[in-house]
């Protein structure tokens, strides 16, 4: 689990914010992917929650220079199996099974998983994760929840998703427990479907200043 528990440091640790996206086409995708690097985002999670996500995840891995690419949303072995084999460099749970743990413990792949409990959290340093997402961030807590756990659960450190914005991202930055936050604001859906990569790009930029 060390080594693994590295390699998605070492992902982490690359920018504040990492984009969550949700894309409807691999084109726009792979030109959302290069707007979001130009920007000093380099590691981006797509969201399989489109049938485009997993062809999307594939021409990143392979097209965009720069990017490291991981799968979010996934809730089963067979989605692990299919988001490894996309290329995807991390892989992103909105919780954690025994079945989706089974199948990230076979493969070299990092796991981020997701816990909103004290007893989640628990749960998870008992299988040797000692990074996890914290979601539903804002609706399970936020900012506040999360820096009630830094001292009870003292070495476990969190990527918050979930209501996150440039306006309350540095409420978690600012914590001793968090390495980065996920957020979908970096990539309006306006900007995307307009096309405005030198827009998203700026997005990014502001994005990529915060202080983690």
């Amino acid at each position: 689990m060390g080594e693994k528990t590295e390699k998605l440091l070492s992902i982490l640790k690359l920018q504040p914010v990492v984009p969550v996206l949700i894309v409807d086409d691999v084109k726009s995708g792979v030109s959302l992917a290069r707007a979001l690097v130009a920007g000093g985002l380099r590691a981006i999670e797509i969201t399989m929650r489109t049938p485009a996500a997993l062809d999307t995840v594939r021409a990143v891995a392979q097209e965009v220079e720069g990017a490291e690419v991981g799968a979010g949303t996934i809730l089963n072995a067979q989605q692990w199996d299919a988001a490894v084999a996309a290329g995807s460099k991390f892989v992103v749970s909105p919780g954690a099974t025994q079945e989706l743990l089974d199948a990230a413990s076979a493969s070299p792949v990092p796991l981020l998983p997701g816990a909103a409990t004290a007893s989640e959290v628990m749960a998870l340093r008992e299988e040797g994760y000692q990074v996890l997402k914290f979601f539903p961030a804002e609706q399970a807590g936020g900012a506040a929840y999360l820096k009630a756990l830094s001292s009870p659960l003292a070495g476990t450190v969190f990527c918050p998703t979930g209501g996150i914005s440039l306006k309350n991202a540095n409420d978690y930055l600012s914590l001793p427990n968090v390495i980065c936050v996920g957020g979908s604001w970096v990539a309006p859906k306006e900007l995307v479907a307009a096309g405005d990569w030198e827009g998203i790009t700026k997005l990014a930029s502001e994005a990529a200043a915060l202080k983690a």
